[in-house]
């Protein structure tokens, strides 16, 4: 039986992969600017695929297209920390409390805590983490509150890539990260979902806190200008 080779990612989608990677794992700073001659030359193709992918990561929120300014990787700000991680306090809970109240598997996100542990650098850490907690929510049950969850979790990333930057927190939250599985594993839906929604309020409480005379990570006094 013959089987059908894996399809080839476009130049579009590599690019825009390739630029998504560099950003959620601090390789490209908030504030930075992404020029589309540059892009094409490094990744060796044309002005089309990189706008294009420049397009999708704007609507993505992981970066800001201007008129003046050009395109630029999103600054992160106490305002977007707050939205951000309020839509994942409304959801990520319930989505974690309903993934364990049916017996949802939890494999992936063993895995994902020993790579987590493992990790050598910060960028690898970024991505092991994203990898926990969607290991965590997908398997919800409703399809459409997982991609919901999946379409702020890239600017949930961008968030704590810069916060981890500023304040390295990355012990505490392991251990935040062990809690919550434990409780998992023994089929504890309640207590993990208390345990996700004390994880994520207090790292945006830690990160970016409610006192306005503290200026959050990553933030400058041209913010405002750049969405």
């Amino acid at each position: 039986m013959a089987f059908a080779p894996s399809p080839i990612p476009s130049r579009t989608q590599y690019v825009q992969e390739a630029i998504k990677h560099d950003i959620l794992t601090g390789g490209l700073r908030p504030g930075q600017a992404l020029v589309e001659a540059e892009l094409a030359a490094r990744f060796g193709v044309s002005k089309t695929p990189v706008r294009e992918a420049l397009k999708t990561l704007a609507g993505s929120g992981l970066v800001v297209m201007s008129q003046y300014k050009g395109v630029t990787v999103r600054m992160v700000d106490a305002d977007m920390a707050r939205a951000v991680y309020d839509v994942r306090l409304l959801l990520e809970p319930e989505a974690v409390r309903r993934a364990v109240a049916s017996g949802a598997p939890l494999d992936a996100a063993h895995e994902a805590l020993a790579r987590a542990a493992d990790a050598d650098d910060p960028a690898e850490r970024s991505l092991a983490n994203r990898a926990f907690h969607r290991a965590l929510y997908l398997p919800c049950g409703n399809p459409l509150l997982g991609r919901m969850l999946d379409e702020v979790r890239d600017q949930a990333a961008l968030v704590s890539t810069v916060a981890w930057a500023a304040v390295p927190s990355w012990e505490r939250e392991a251990a935040e990260h062990e809690e919550i599985l434990r409780l998992a594993a023994a089929g504890d839906a309640d207590g993990a979902r208390r345990a996700v929604h004390a994880h994520i309020a207090s790292f945006v409480e830690r990160a970016f806190p409610a006192n306005p005379l503290e200026p959050a990570p990553g933030s400058s006094p041209l913010d405002s200008d750049s969405e």
